[in-house]
């Protein structure tokens, strides 16, 4: 080596770079003016030659091997412009041409750092990641990924054979992003990233924004393109249904949402995943036929364990290769929305899974989770915390969400767990969490963390629906951010599912005690913006299917189903129901198997299927079940008190008082004639019963047209008479009189007023003779009462002078008697008496 040459070099920076230590290669290696000279410097690992070669006039210059490890220098005559690739020769001899990944400028600008570093860089996945570019003429990718805490990051993967000596990345500033363009790197290729902690352990990570990723057990992200601009390579034609979206998933509208999970609704014929493509037109048959308005699809985002359902994530910006590729996960969403369906992700930003290929201890650090166990475990699930607080973390949710939504067109976010999110201590024992800075349990990070994202949607995607499954009583859910609200549109109303399902899990007989489980929801129904959900979590680890809780023999359990199901649609909120369960399914859903349709063939469970239908059908073509569903004035109770009779009976009501609708709900087994008090008159049509032969009931339905009569009841004007199937719920639709049914109905009133009047009048009059007759009834009652006491008067004077005479005669009789007996004893004037 000449000495010109070797006085050029930095030795030490040389080492770390043989050492793979490096942060800063790019300040050493490629190409660097030099005086009227350009020194160019490279490190090929193993090289036994290298050349350098100017493509345009295929000139070449050998390069001298400075360090036995691979490390090459050249000083070339002229400055850098011209353009080079490198010749390299192997130990066993084999040539090779390199394009120079060290003579790229970054890509990351000064700004695109400040705003990661305050949270706020929105689109910060068009910079971060892996993503194919064309730079200066050389077509390869360019990677990029935020780890502060390492000493040295390489790319590494099937372009540079997983040597993590060969494309080590430089540091941005202070920003903790390294960066590194390799020229030729193609999509399709696997990769991750390679770092260096303190204290010299090395390991491998997957890319935090890797666009694609290897099915498991592989753990590889996965080069994809077209993901870096809103345009990308697909050509979407969904512009219809995007124009329409805020207006269409309005709180006003009607919302019924069939949740799957992509690789049990269908399978194919050995069991394998179907791809997107070919689930697309079988979900957009079925949901279409069903009636639903939306899907919602449990987690999609790459995950390494099947049974965690997709609620594990690693690979938060990739769709699950399960089933396909980016542009084939497009596609679904493409005709899903060209067939009107809106499409709603699961979204997990409550906590991620400990595997080494994720984001635990990403950089040597506790980078995207608190250090502290107490802060960053989730006992409950075994799972690691965000760290909100942190804005690098919090802007690559935030950004996550957003990706879903713009480069996915997702009509909505349902986030996970939020509960979890909101309470420092949730699922843990004292000793195992640490309260906030005012001594509460109240994640204030988490709760910044929520009002930030919901308040970012709305700005950029407004119409877009952020949905919370929150299962406590946090206040103000739905409410405005600007009002201390957390800004979600939609909150999970699981009150009313728990209180619905131990309610009906009851047998009818003791339904009786427990009326104010069925009637709570509506103390604080307009508290929230709700929606009512039979979802996945309510079928699986043991606790039975929908059909399988309910109590009874087999048709009391149907019976039972059929009255749950109408009872959800009439009650106030959007829908959630999860697939399987509007056929009847008795067996518990797992990943592995797809919805049972066999079923379809038994008449029980067909009639469920078009009792939940017609359901859809009904609450999308009846403005009172939707219009004012967040509001007292969409609803009114008529009988809320018959907790004997296991009796509901309520309005839902539009701004039209002619779309009202008249609910009855029979919990208990015992068939009903019943009085129904009514505020308007008309004519009341049943609509639905669920006891209808088409759903597998009894066929114990008010086929008439119900007139109302004048008669008050319930506090109202009007009533009407039906007829009450044992467990069943019943839905009248209310139309005013007909000009001439008001003038009949009018005749019938003067009529019915003349014929009140004359009966009256004849009730007074019979009221007078009854009480004439009454009266004279009355006076002879008492004469004779006289004569009879006079009679008994005159026979008890009667005894009486018979009485005295009989003494008299006594007496004469007696004294007759004595003067006998005096003369006989003067005869004996001896004997003393």
């Amino acid at each position: 080596m000449n000495n010109k040459l070797y006085k050029l070099m930095n030795w030490p920076k040389i080492e770390a770079i043989i050492y793979s230590e490096s942060d800063n290669p790019h300040e050493i290696l490629g190409a660097h003016a030099a005086g009227n000279h350009t020194l160019v410097q490279a490190f090929f690992p193993g090289a036994k030659s290298v050349l350098i070669q100017d493509k345009k006039d295929k000139k070449s210059y050998e390069m001298e091997l400075a360090d036995g490890e691979g490390f090459f220098a050249a000083l070339i005559p002229g400055k850098i412009p011209m353009q080079y690739e490198y010749i390299v020769e192997d130990e066993e001899g084999k040539l090779k041409k390199v394009k120079d990944a060290y003579n790229f400028a970054p890509q990351i600008e000064k700004k695109d750092m400040d705003k990661f570093a305050a949270g706020i860089h929105y689109t910060v996945y068009e910079k971060l990641g892996a993503h194919p570019k064309r730079l200066d003429g050389v077509n390869g990718v360019y990677f990029a990924v935020w780890a502060p805490g390492a000493v040295r990051v390489s790319a590494v993967g099937d372009f540079n054979d997983w040597d993590g000596r060969v494309h080590q990345m430089r540091r941005l500033g202070d920003s903790g992003i390294f960066e590194i363009f390799v020229p030729d790197a193609k999509e399709g290729q696997n990769y991750k990233y390679e770092l260096k902690i303190k204290g010299g352990l090395t390991y491998l990570k997957a890319d935090p924004y890797a666009f694609g990723q290897q099915l498991r057990p592989d753990t590889a992200s996965v080069i994809r393109g077209g993901m870096s601009s809103e345009k990308g390579r697909f050509k979407w034609e969904d512009a219809q249904w995007l124009a329409q979206r805020k207006e269409r998933q309005g709180q006003d509208k009607p919302i019924s949402i069939y949740e799957l999970y992509l690789g049990s609704f269908r399978a194919g014929e050995d069991g394998s995943y179907l791809n997107y493509k070919e689930l697309a037109p079988l979900i957009i048959e079925y949901v279409t036929q069903m009636g639903y308005t939306h899907i919602e699809l449990m987690p999609v985002m790459e995950h390494p364990f099947d049974g965690s359902w997709g609620y594990q994530v690693i690979g938060y910006y990739a769709p699950t290769s399960r089933y396909g590729t980016n542009e084939d996960f497009m596609y679904f969403m493409n005709e899903m929305h060209k067939a009107g369906i809106g499409v709603i992700l699961d979204w997990v930003p409550a906590h991620f899974p400990r595997d080494v290929q994720g984001l635990s201890n990403f950089d040597g650090t506790c980078l995207y989770e608190h250090q502290d166990p107490r802060r960053g475990y989730h006992p409950h699930w075994g799972t690691l915390i965000y760290n909100y607080g942190r804005p690098q973390v919090s802007n690559y949710l935030i950004a996550n969400a957003l990706f879903w939504i713009e480069r996915y067109h997702a009509d909505g976010i349902r986030m996970d767990a939020v509960a979890s999110m909101l309470y420092l201590d949730y699922g843990k024992s004292d000793g195992q969490w640490l309260p906030n800075i005012y001594g509460g349990h109240e994640n204030l990070e988490a709760i910044e963390f929520l009002k930030h994202l919901n308040s970012i949607v709305k700005k950029r995607d407004d119409g877009v629906l952020m949905i919370a499954e929150e299962s406590t009583a946090w206040p103000n859910v739905t409410g405005e951010v600007e009002d201390n609200g957390l800004g979600f549109d939609i909150k999970w109303n699981m009150g009313w599912m728990n209180d619905y399902l131990g309610y009906i899990t009851y047998d009818p007989y003791f339904r009786v005690h427990h009326h104010n489980e069925l009637t709570f929801s509506m103390v604080y129904a307009y508290s929230e913006k709700f929606m009512l959900v039979f979802s996945h979590d309510e079928v699986v680890h043991g606790k039975a299917t929908m059909i399988g809780k309910m109590p009874g023999e087999l048709k009391e359990k149907f019976a039972n189903l059929r009255l749950t199901y109408a009872y959800m649609m009439v009650h106030p909120g959007k829908k959630l129901l999860f697939m399987g369960q509007d056929i009847a399914e008795f067996d518990e859903w797992n990943e592995k198997r797809e919805v049972e349709w066999g079923l379809l063939q038994y008449d029980s469970h067909k009639g469920i299927q078009n009792l939940v239908k017609t359901l859809n059908d009904l609450y999308k073509n009846y403005p009172a079940f939707y219009k004012c569903d967040a509001s007292w004035d969409g609803f009114e109770w008529i009988n809320c008190i018959s907790s004997n009779d296991c009796m509901l009976v309520f309005m839902r009501k539009s701004d039209v008082p002619e779309d009202t609708l008249v609910v009855m709900a029979n919990f208990a087994n015992v068939q009903r004639e019943y009085t129904i008090g009514v505020s308007l008159e008309g004519k009341y049509k049943e609509i639905l019963n669920t006891d209808d032969a088409a759903f597998g009931g009894e066929g114990v339905v008010n086929g008439e047209l119900i007139c109302s009569e004048q008669e008050e009841f319930d506090g109202r004007p009007y009533s009407i008479q039906v007829i009450s199937a044992p467990l069943s719920v019943s839905v009248f639709s209310y139309t005013p009189y007909t000009l001439e049914e008001e003038k009949e109905a009018a005749r019938r009133k003067e009529e019915r007023i003349r014929k009140e009047k004359e009966e009256a009048l004849e009730r007074e009059r019979q009221e007078k003779i009854a009480a004439l007759e009454k009266e004279r009834q009355e006076k002879q009652a008492e004469a004779e009462k006289a004569l009879e006491e006079a009679k008994e008067a005159k026979e008890r004077a009667e005894r009486m002078l018979k009485a005295a005479e009989e003494v008299r005669l006594e007496e004469e009789r007696v004294r007759s008697g004595n003067k006998g007996r005096i003369v006989l004893t003067e005869k004996k004037p001896g004997k003393k008496k």
